[in-house]
């Protein structure tokens, strides 16, 4: 009988020692592979780590001539005024709305676009109208903000066309709080949905032909298979998007916004980042503008790491 168990214990004995050594394995990587990393790892901590030192501002009163021995400690002053401060909350709903709106858009859009783009047969067309889909993601906002500027802009290409065929008034597209908004959104969807569309095309192109083919013995037509085989397809990679884009509810696209608004509009366009620059940089208010950036980032790696854990648990998705 002792000898029966002892026979049993030590295949389980074998079994766990097996599975740890492939735990080990799978977490040994060649010495190369991290001799390649670190030249990255270097400039990331030069260049992020380093100049993490500077939150030391939000909780002071911070005079570049002191330094941070020499400035006085306030604590949390810095945060109970951005608190008080209506403004913030102004800015932060915009902040959110624009996020948020981008988000959806850039999510839908794609998801449709791709459907529609994946029943052109002809490859030639297909490819030629997904290079210009994608074309405008390598465009920088520096460079589409002045074209936007000039066809958008009172006297511009898109308002004399309005006038001249419909005639209407001209559209305060960049000076208009609403129509700054709905602009802002627009320019930013037509700029990125190309880059989502190609993920949702890489993953139509993973999808098993002989499920089309079943499906077509069956008497289905295109547009079940779309409904019964496509969606379902995309839904794991649609949800990856999506829970990611989570962690970027609070970052509203600064370039896109600061090359686009104005005073008059800043009620309606001001968001979190473009006030840290306006406070910080252009007013001094280092310490005040710290703060603020200080609250965006601790929400932002806490949205960062829900996203990673939805998209683990929904679609199966993980990074490390």
């Amino acid at each position: 009988m002792e000898a029966k168990l002892e026979g049993q214990r030590v295949p389980q004995a074998n079994e766990g020692n097996k599975l740890e050594q492939k735990r080990k394995k799978r977490y040994k990587q060649p010495w190369v592979l991290h001799f390649m990393v670190l030249p990255a790892a270097i400039m990331v901590f030069i260049f992020s780590y380093i100049p993490m030192s500077g939150i030391l501002m939000a909780f002071q009163d911070y005079k570049p001539a002191l330094g941070f021995a020499g400035s006085e400690w306030v604590g949390l002053k810095h945060f109970r005024y951005m608190w008080e401060n209506d403004y913030f909350l102004q800015i932060t709903w915009n902040t959110l709305f624009f996020a948020c709106s981008k988000i959806i858009m850039n999510l839908i859009i794609p998801f449709v676009f791709a459907l529609l783009l994946n029943e052109v047969r002809k490859m030639a067309l297909k490819r030629t109208i997904q290079t210009l889909v994608y074309l405008p993601h390598f465009l920088s906002w520096v460079t589409l903000s002045g074209i936007l500027i000039d066809i958008l802009a009172q006297t511009g290409i898109l308002n004399q066309f309005l006038v001249s065929v419909f005639g209407i008034k001209p559209i305060f597209f960049l000076g208009d709080g609403n129509w700054f908004r709905f602009t802002i959104i627009a320019s930013d969807v037509w700029k990125e949905f190309g880059f989502n569309t190609i993920i949702f095309l890489a993953a139509l192109s993973g999808i098993n032909p002989s499920l089309y083919e079943a499906a077509e013995v069956d008497g289905a037509g295109r547009w079940k298979q779309t409904i019964y085989i496509t969606i379902p397809a995309l839904i794991p990679i649609g949800i990856v998007i999506a829970t990611l884009a989570l962690g970027n509810v609070l970052n509203a696209n600064f370039d896109q916004i600061f090359n686009l608004y104005s005073p008059l509009i800043y009620q309606q366009a001001d968001i979190i980042d473009t006030f840290v620059y306006r406070e910080g940089l252009l007013s001094g208010q280092f310490s005040f503008a710290t703060a603020v950036n200080l609250f965006k980032s601790v929400i932002s790696l806490i949205l960062i790491v829900i996203s990673y854990r939805l998209a683990y648990r929904f679609a199966g998705y993980r990074i490390f």
